[in-house]
């Protein structure tokens, strides 16, 4: 076989990328991936997973997600609506089938594990296929996601021990009589989150749950990233506000007060402080919810568990028969260090706006197709790396702010990026009427403040 670009990876990533690349070039693709259907790590996701971020600036940039519905119930209600993942794993099956194949220049190898090379071998045969690459690589797995039904956790569970993956929630009736007594969810990130709030909408009892949460989160108001002109006071003013912060703030607890105060962060408990932050997004209403336990264990990472006894890293917990452990530990994404996106003869997308996994493929795909420098690609596209610990947080704001300063300067880049659906603010903005002086007034203050605030994140950021 021969084809321009193989693609490794049919998640979010290789189908942004590869939908891009299919409208900006004459190119032929080729897309790898071990999974039996596209959709990456949704195809193993828990089946009441939903998006964090609106429906309405994800997946590919060719093919509308849902239907730009404001919620009126729920969680979520009066934002954005949020793709369930069935809803997201039939998208991208669509995606592929009613997009990307039918184009005539996309091949699609699933089951195949890519072995470098060229080199791909299939799950069920071992059949090896040897691949003429005529451009280059596209390493669409990088980060390496991982999810409950998938990872190994990194502590010991004893013989005995009532433990699943949150996977196995909604099948909780299978056991008739046999139901827990108690749970306790293991991880404090936004899969546990889901997990207490899929048992509160459930009818658990709030104090049958206890949450072991090792840190302590600040969390991304949704509410602050919706798409749409009805939501430009919320969303384009918290951008300013953001900026005005990130100005003003005398080091990161300031910065992360003053986010507080403006709306942008939340956190679960206004008595507890945040030590990280790794952009979940969530809606008031959803804190609302998970502040409802108050059976929440912070004595550090779990070491081992037996069928009666939690051990931390800050001593013990004991819980009575009955109990069932839910796995939420599971870290996502990968802590890896950042490298060159453009590469000789491989692209590895990365994040080049944060927490934008979508639409930074997309751009990179972009970017590929009408540059022909990878030292001119490179600077459009800097990797940002998902900051770790909150001293990180700085840096992951100025990568955004220098990376949008870059293709702001390019005016093909420019409009494209308006026009893209996975973008979901250029164009609101762009749609200000100048005669609105309540609108204008805030993107004065955004553009007031931005070049002091990157001046003084600059600063902000610990040296290396």
């Amino acid at each position: 076989m021969e084809t321009d670009y193989l693609i490794v990876g049919a998640g979010a990533v290789g189908l942004a990328f590869a939908d891009t690349l299919l409208d900006e070039t004459k190119a032929h693709i080729t897309i790898v991936d071990r999974h039996g259907k596209p959709g990456g790590h949704w195809n193993d996701a828990y089946s009441f997973v939903t998006l964090h971020q609106p429906s309405a600036f994800y997946g590919v940039n060719s093919l509308r997600l849902g239907e730009d519905r404001i919620d009126q119930s729920g969680i979520n209600k009066g934002l954005y609506e949020l793709a369930s993942g069935p809803e997201v794993s039939g998208y991208f099956d669509k995606v592929m089938n009613q997009r990307l194949l039918p184009s005539g220049r996309v091949r699609y190898l699933p089951m195949t594990d890519y072995r470098g090379d060229g080199l791909c071998v299939s799950l069920l045969s071992g059949q090896e296929t040897h691949i003429q690459i005529r451009k280059k690589t596209v390493d669409a797995t990088y980060f390496g996601t991982t999810v409950p039904s998938t990872h190994q956790p990194k502590f010991h569970i004893e013989a005995g021990v009532d433990f699943m993956p949150l996977n196995g929630l909604p099948h909780l009736w299978k056991r008739g009589a046999d139901m827990p007594k108690h749970f306790v969810i293991v991880g404090a990130g936004k899969t546990g989150m889901d997990a207490v709030c899929w048992l509160l909408a459930s009818g658990a009892d709030p104090d049958s749950i206890s949450w072991i949460m090792p840190r302590d989160s600040w969390l991304l108001n949704r509410r602050k990233t919706q798409p749409g002109l009805e939501f430009f006071e919320e969303t384009i003013k918290g951008q300013a506000d953001m900026m005005e912060a990130c100005a003003l703030a005398k080091d990161v607890d300031d910065l992360f007060d003053r986010l507080e105060a403006c709306g942008v962060m939340l956190r679960i408990d206004p008595m507890v402080r945040p030590t990280i932050h790794r952009y979940a997004t969530v809606s008031e209403g959803e804190v609302a919810q998970l502040a409802r336990i108050k059976k929440v264990i912070r004595k550090g990472r779990v070491s081992a568990i037996s069928p009666t006894l939690v051990s931390l890293e800050g001593g013990t917990e004991a819980f009575g028969p009955g109990t069932l452990y839910i796995d939420c530990s599971a870290s996502a994404v990968e802590d890896r260090p950042p490298v060159p996106v453009f590469q000789e003869g491989l692209i590895v997308p990365q994040m080049i706006r944060i927490p934008q996994p979508a639409f930074s493929a997309a751009l990179t795909a972009y970017v590929e197709a009408h540059y022909d420098d990878d030292a001119k690609k490179n600077s459009l596209c800097g990797s940002i790396p998902l900051p770790r610990q909150l001293i990180q947080y700085p840096r992951a704001v100025l990568g955004n702010m220098m990376n949008q300063m870059a293709w702001s300067q390019d005016p093909h880049l420019r409009d494209w990026i308006r026009e893209s659906r996975l973008d979901g603010f250029g164009k609101v903005i762009a749609s200000v009427d100048p005669s609105d002086s309540a609108r204008m007034a805030i993107l004065k203050k955004f553009r007031q403040f931005a070049m002091p605030a990157a001046a003084n994140l600059t600063k902000l950021i610990p040296p290396s």
